[in-house]
């Protein structure tokens, strides 16, 4: 099996079209065609097959695809091993939140050698997750809350990455007691921060009631200025003078950032050198709090 027909077909897969494909790799359309199928007659199965004007990957496509990925990063491991000074290449395709591909994942790139590319998808945790097991990303970028942990299977591997403190933001002059009767504004792709603070209210003899779910920080602002709620921001957004950030101490709320890859795949040399780049730091987290999580 020739490994650039391979990964002519795990490209395809990612990108979805041979037109695409064939940009990708500074190929023809009829180049990336014929390949193929010399790839599908060498193993002896149909790989893609029509999907109106386009092509779409056989049931056999798709899986031959899936072992491409570990096939392809085992043989660049090898290379890198037998050639220590080759620079890595490859495309590293990432899921997160956000907050951690804007400030976390965008300025690394710069220190990337030419051959490494990313490819970047922004999800809340359970959706990369799934891209994980689908083998759709090499990389998620990851949060839960100390009030609402995720589970990490053995499948994966987990880098923690940064923490962020988080207060109760609520209109300026109401007092963190008035706080838990009132409205909430929670997160709409997501239920961590509403068990969060399902949890804070019970401990605090209250309970929750959801009004508002959304995403954008600029519209969860302007919610709680209208006077429509209370939601969990972080604490070192830098909130206008409409609205109070109220300290959580009792517990404390904090957001925790992790990098997450399938067992055995952090040693691929593009993830590995991404994956070095995205060390822990204790700068930018005022930066970090100013986006929107997820």
């Amino acid at each position: 099996m020739e490994t650039r027909r391979l990964r002519l077909l795990v490209e395809l897969d990612r990108l979805g079209s041979m037109r695409q494909v064939a940009e990708e790799m500074g190929l023809t359309t009829s180049t990336v065609s014929q390949q193929l199928a010399i790839l599908a007659r060498d193993v002896g199965a149909a790989l893609v097959e029509p999907d109106g004007r386009r092509v779409r990957l056989t049931p056999a496509g798709r899986r031959l695809a899936a072992h491409g990925v570990t096939i392809l990063a085992a043989v660049e491991a090898a290379r890198l091993d037998l050639s220590p000074t080759a620079e890595p290449s490859g495309t590293v395709k990432v899921a997160g939140f956000a907050t951690a591909v804007r400030r976390a994942l965008l300025p690394l790139q710069r220190g990337l050698p030419a051959g490494v590319r990313l490819s970047i998808r922004e999800h809340e945790p359970a959706e990369s997750f799934a891209l994980l097991d689908a083998d759709d990303v090499d990389l998620a970028l990851i949060y839960d809350y100390n009030l609402a942990p995720l589970s990490f299977p053995a499948r994966y591997e987990t880098r923690a990455l940064w923490t962020m403190p988080w207060s109760l933001a609520v209109p300026a002059g109401m007092s963190l007691a008035s706080a838990w009767a009132a409205d909430w504004i929670v997160n709409s792709r997501n239920t961590a921060d509403e068990d969060v603070a399902r949890t804070l209210a019970a401990l605090n003899g209250g309970s929750v009631r959801v009004a508002h779910r959304c995403d954008s920080l600029t519209l969860v602002e302007d919610l709680i200025e209208a006077g429509l709620g209370v939601a969990l921001l972080p604490a070192d957004m830098g909130a206008p003078p409409s609205i109070s950030l109220l300290p959580l101490t009792s517990p404390p709320v904090l957001l925790r950032a992790y990098a997450v890859t399938r067992r055995g795949r952090a040693g691929w040399p593009p993830l590995a050198l991404v994956l070095s780049l995205l060390r822990p730091s204790s700068t930018g987290l005022n930066d970090l709090a100013r986006a929107r999580i997820g």
